[in-house]
C-alpha cells in the first residue's frame, strides 16, 4: 500500500500524461484539463485507502473520459454537444507508452499568456497541483486563481493553439519561455514574495522535478541542464538560510556544514557538463557562479574575482538590472564598496527596479561596508518598507536597528 505522499508523487507524474492522452483524442484542452483534475481528486481520495490500480494511467484516463462524456451529455452542454458530435465518442481512451508531458508544458507556456497565467497553468496541468494549492503558494484567493486558469485556457483556445510541439523555427524562443516559467516557480519557492514564510519547499521541489523531467525529454539542450544545476546548487543552501526562529540568514553568515553536499556535487557535475558542451547561456553562467560559492568552505574563501568575471560574461549574454545589481556586489568585493555603489547608481532611474526592495537592500549593504552607517540605515528601512516578505522585512529592520 502506497503512502499519501507516494500517491501524490505518482499523480503529479501522471497528470500531464493523461491530459495529453485526452487532448489527442478529444481536442479540447480546457475541458480535458478540467476532467483530469477531477480524476486526480478522485484518485487522491480513493487510492490511499483502496490501493493503487494495476494501471493507474488507464484508471485516470477512463475516469476523466467519463467526466467529459457526462459534461457533454448534460443539459447545459446540449448545444455544444450538437455542434461537436464527433467529440462525444465514449469509447475508452487507448493508453500507450507515449509521454505528452513536453507538449503539455509548451502549451501551458504559450506566448499569448501572461507570466502569472503561465505559472498557474503549468503548476496545475503539468505539476498536478490543485487550484487551492497554487492559490496558497502565490497568496491569492482561490477564486481569483481559478478565474486566472480559466481565462488562460480560453486564451489558448482563442489563439488556435494546437496540441503539438512548436515548429523548430519557434522552438528556441518557446523553450526560453518554458525555462523562465520554471525559474520563476523555483524563485517563488526559494524566496517567497510575500507572507510569513521564508521559503516554500514544495514549490522548489516541484520546479526541480519539472526541470529534471524537461532535461530527460530534451537532453541535448544545455540551458536546461544549466537551469537544473542552478536550482540544485541554490536549493542545497536552503537548510542554512533560516535560523532556529525562522529568521533569514544571509549567505556570508550561513553555517556551510548545513549545505547539502550531495546536491552540490550533482549541481557542479551538471554545470561542468553544460559548460563543456558549447556556447553558454544565462542559466549556465548563473549556475557557474553558484558553483563558485558552493566551493568556498567559508565566506572569506570565496573567489570573488572569478565571480566578477562570470558576471561580466552574464552581462554580455543576458544584460538586465538584476544582473547589474548582483554584479555590483561582486565589484564591491573585488574593488571596494565605493566602486559597487557607483555601479549601483546606474540603476536609480531604471523603472524596472522601482517596485522591488532589492536595490535599497544592496545599497544598504554596500553603504555599511563603506562606513556610512546613517545612509545605510535609511536604505535598509526603505527596503524593509517595500518587501511583502515578513522574514525579509524583519531581517532588514534588524540591520537598520543595529546601525542606530
Amino acid at each position: 500500500m502506497k503512502t499519501d505522499r507516494q500517491v501524490e508523487a505518482l499523480l503529479r507524474e501522471l497528470a500531464p500524461q493523461v491530459i495529453g492522452l485526452l487532448v489527442r483524442k478529444h481536442g479540447q484542452f480546457d475541458a480535458c484539463e478540467d476532467a483530469v483534475q477531477e480524476a486526480l481528486l478522485s484518485a487522491a481520495q480513493q487510492w490511499p485507502e483502496q490501493g493503487v490500480p494495476d494501471s493507474p494511467k488507464s484508471w485516470l484516463a477512463t475516469v476523466a473520459s467519463r467526466r467529459l462524456v457526462d459534461e457533454w451529455r448534460s443539459e447545459s452542454a446540449r448545444r455544444r454537444r450538437e455542434e461537436n458530435d464527433a467529440l462525444m465518442d465514449p469509447t475508452p481512451v487507448t493508453v500507450s507508452d507515449s509521454d505528452d508531458t513536453l507538449t503539455v508544458l509548451f502549451l501551458c507556456c504559450h506566448p499569448s499568456l501572461s507570466a502569472p497565467s503561465q505559472l498557474a497553468l503549468t503548476l496545475r496541468a503539468v505539476g498536478g497541483l490543485t487550484t487551492g494549492e497554487i492559490a496558497n503558494a502565490f497568496l491569492v484567493p482561490e477564486s481569483t486563481l481559478a478565474q486566472r486558469i480559466s481565462r488562460a485556457k480560453q486564451t489558448i483556445k482563442k489563439a488556435g493553439a494546437e496540441f503539438v510541439l512548436p515548429p523548430s523555427a519557434e522552438l528556441g524562443e518557446r523553450l526560453r519561455v518554458v525555462l523562465q516559467v520554471l525559474y520563476l516557480i523555483f524563485n517563488e519557492g526559494y524566496t517567497t514574495s510575500g507572507g510569513p514564510d521564508l521559503h516554500r519547499a514544495d514549490l522548489t521541489a516541484e520546479a526541480i522535478r519539472l526541470t529534471r523531467l524537461l532535461r530527460r525529454l530534451m537532453p541535448d539542450e544545455d540551458e536546461v541542464t544549466g537551469l537544473l544545476a542552478l536550482m540544485l546548487l541554490t536549493d542545497a543552501r536552503r537548510a542554512a538560510r533560516a535560523g532556529d526562529d525562522g529568521s533569514l540568514v544571509p549567505l556570508a553568515e550561513q553555517d556551510r556544514t548545513r549545505w547539502n553536499a550531495e546536491t552540490i556535487a550533482e549541481g557542479v557535475s551538471l554545470v561542468s557538463e553544460a559548460l563543456e558542451a558549447g556556447p553558454v547561456g544565462p542559466y549556465q553562467v548563473q549556475a557557474a557562479i553558484a558553483a563558485v560559492h558552493s566551493e568556498a568552505a567559508t565566506a572569506a574563501d570565496t573567489d570573488w574575482p572569478q565571480i566578477l568575471a562570470l558576471y561580466d560574461v552574464l552581462e554580455k549574454v543576458s544584460p538586465g538590472p538584476v544582473v547589474t545589481l548582483n554584479r555590483a556586489v561582486a565589484v564591491a568585493e573585488v574593488n571596494g564598496p565605493e566602486a559597487g555603489l557607483e555601479l549601483l547608481a546606474t540603476l536609480d532611474d531604471d523603472s524596472r527596479m522601482s517596485q522591488t526592495h532589492r536595490l535599497d537592500s544592496v545599497r544598504g549593504h554596500l553603504l555599511e561596508l563603506a562606513g556610512d552607517t546613517g545612509a545605510a540605515r535609511e536604505a535598509y528601512l526603505r527596503a524593509a518598507g517595500k518587501t511583502a516578505s515578513e522574514p525579509e522585512r524583519q531581517y532588514l529592520t534588524r540591520r537598520a536597528e543595529r546601525l542606530s
